[in-house]
């Protein structure tokens, strides 16, 4: 996700907005969906699972970063 979204706003955006922005989107998401999970009862809600999201997101969005700057 975070790899995706990285390289797409890098594209449109300045490298520090588009971090900014894809950094919140990943939060949003990862917490987003333990909280829909919570409300519906529709799975487990473990806010570490998001955690470990926003943590791979991260990852994802230096990789995509990386290989941008690289090329």
């Amino acid at each position: 996700m975070g790899s995706v979204l990285q390289t797409i706003a890098l594209w449109v955006l300045t490298p520090v907005m588009a971090t900014v922005i894809v950094l919140f989107v990943v939060v949003f998401i990862s917490y987003g969906f333990e909280l829909f999970s919570k409300i519906t009862g529709l799975g487990h809600y473990d806010v570490m699972d998001a955690v470990a999201s926003v943590i791979g997101g991260l990852l994802g969005m230096g990789l995509a970063a990386l290989l941008i700057w690289w090329f």
